[in-house]
C-alpha cells in the first residue's frame, strides 16, 4: 500500500514529505473563476481515478480532460444526480477500489443536504479511503456565500488545499496555500504558482 500520494508538483512534494498520505480526504478550495481545475487534472495524474461530477455532465467533464495539456488518462467518470445525492455519493464511494484516488467536483451539492446525514457520509468516506490506501479530492468552491456545511467538510477533512487567486492590474497571480495537514507538517508558506496550460512553481517570484 502507497503511503504517500505525489501531487506532481516537485515543491509542494518536498513540503509534505513526500505528497499526501494514502487514506486522506483532502479538500482543495478554489475561486469559481480560477484554473483551479488544472489541479485536479495534476492530482489525477499518479493513480487511477474515479471522478464523480455534481453539476457538469459526464461528457463536459471528459472534454475538458481532453482538452488538457496535462498528460493524464481520462479517469472513470459519473454524474451524482440531483436525486438523493447522499445516497448516490455513498454508493459511488463504495466502489472506490484499493490505491485509487477519487474526486468529488464539486463537493458544494452535498454540503446543502442535512447535517447529520452529510457528517455521516463524511465518516463513511474517511473509513472506506484509509481501508483501501485511496484518497478522497473534495473539490470545494470558494466564494462570499458558502455552503452551509462547507466548516463540516473542513473540519472532517485530514488536508486541505487553499488556491487564493489575485488580481492586480494586469498580474494574476495564484498562491497554494496548506493551512491544514492531519498527522503531519503544514507548510508555513504559500506557493505561488503559474497556472496557464499547467501546474508549475512560479519561480520569476525567486520561490524556491
Amino acid at each position: 500500500m502507497v503511503d504517500r500520494l505525489p501531487t506532481g508538483i516537485d515543491v509542494l512534494d518536498r513540503r509534505l514529505d513526500g505528497g499526501i498520505p494514502a487514506g486522506s480526504v483532502l479538500v482543495f478550495e478554489s475561486p469559481p473563476a480560477s484554473q483551479g481545475e488544472l489541479l485536479l487534472h495534476e492530482l489525477s495524474r499518479p493513480r487511477p481515478t474515479r471522478y464523480v461530477t455534481t453539476d457538469r455532465t459526464e461528457s463536459a467533464v471528459a472534454d475538458a480532460f481532453a482538452a488538457t495539456s496535462v498528460p493524464v488518462d481520462e479517469p472513470d467518470i459519473e454524474f451524482l444526480g440531483t436525486d438523493a445525492p447522499l445516497d448516490n455519493g455513498r454508493r459511488l464511494v463504495r466502489n472506490v477500489a484499493e490505491a485509487e484516488t477519487l474526486v468529488i467536483d464539486p463537493v458544494d451539492a452535498l454540503e446543502r443536504t442535512e447535517r447529520t446525514r452529510y457528517e455521516t457520509f463524511l465518516s463513511e468516506l474517511q473509513n472506506h479511503m484509509h481501508n483501501t490506501g485511496s484518497v478522497a479530492i473534495l473539490h470545494a468552491l470558494g466564494g462570499t456565500h458558502p455552503p452551509e456545511l462547507r466548516d463540516t467538510t473542513l473540519h472532517m477533512a485530514d488536508v486541505v488545499f487553499r488556491l487564493n487567486t489575485n488580481i492586480s492590474g494586469s498580474d494574476v497571480e495564484n498562491a497554494l496555500a496548506v493551512p491544514k495537514f492531519r498527522g503531519g507538517r503544514a507548510p508555513d508558506e504559500t506557493i505561488k504558482l503559474n497556472l496557464r496550460d499547467r501546474v508549475a512553481i512560479d519561480t520569476s517570484r525567486d520561490i524556491a
